[in-house]
């Protein structure tokens, strides 16, 4: 059976931190992609597949460049297929983000709270005390003043 204790659970500080890591290699993917679609949207011009193909020889030239136009079309499905995905992951850790400062905000407070209880708690306990020595001196001194009334009541009568 495994022992958890609450250094062990991340505060929802790191999770942010570790979020906004995840966001950022996720925005860099995101580039990448996107840079990579702008290329194969150029190379699908008309013009430069026939560039891409002019060293190449052959008796059916339009075969190969469908076939070029093909290869490159389905390169780039791909790439956007892959960008929605990027894109959507984005806005969940976007909304975990918000989520995860929230709760970094609540336990902040709560910690800031609790510092602040405490700090009260200890002052009151401190104050009390105090009173409580103030009480037993005026106590001590209320009956030895009853006992010297006493004393001097007893010789007199």
């Amino acid at each position: 059976m495994a022992v958890v204790r609450a250094d062990d659970k991340p505060d929802a500080a790191q999770t942010v931190d570790a979020l906004r890591l995840q966001l950022l290699e996720t925005e860099a993917k995101e580039a990448e992609l996107e840079s990579r679609a702008k290329q194969l949207d150029e190379d699908l011009k008309p013009e430069n597949i026939a560039r891409a193909l002019a060293g190449i020889g052959s008796t059916r030239p339009e075969e190969l460049r469908e076939t070029r136009r093909r290869q490159l079309t389905i390169e780039r499905d791909s790439v956007r297929a892959q960008l929605n995905l990027v894109a959507k992951s984005k806005e969940r850790l976007e909304t975990a983000i918000r989520t995860a400062e929230n709760r970094a905000y609540q336990q902040s407070a709560q910690d800031a709270g609790s510092a602040l209880n405490q700090t009260l708690m200890a002052r009151t306990f401190g104050s009390a005390r105090v009173a409580l020595l103030i009480f037993a001196a005026v106590s001590v001194i209320a009956v030895a003043v009853g006992i010297v009334l006493v004393m001097k009541r007893q010789k007199i009568a």
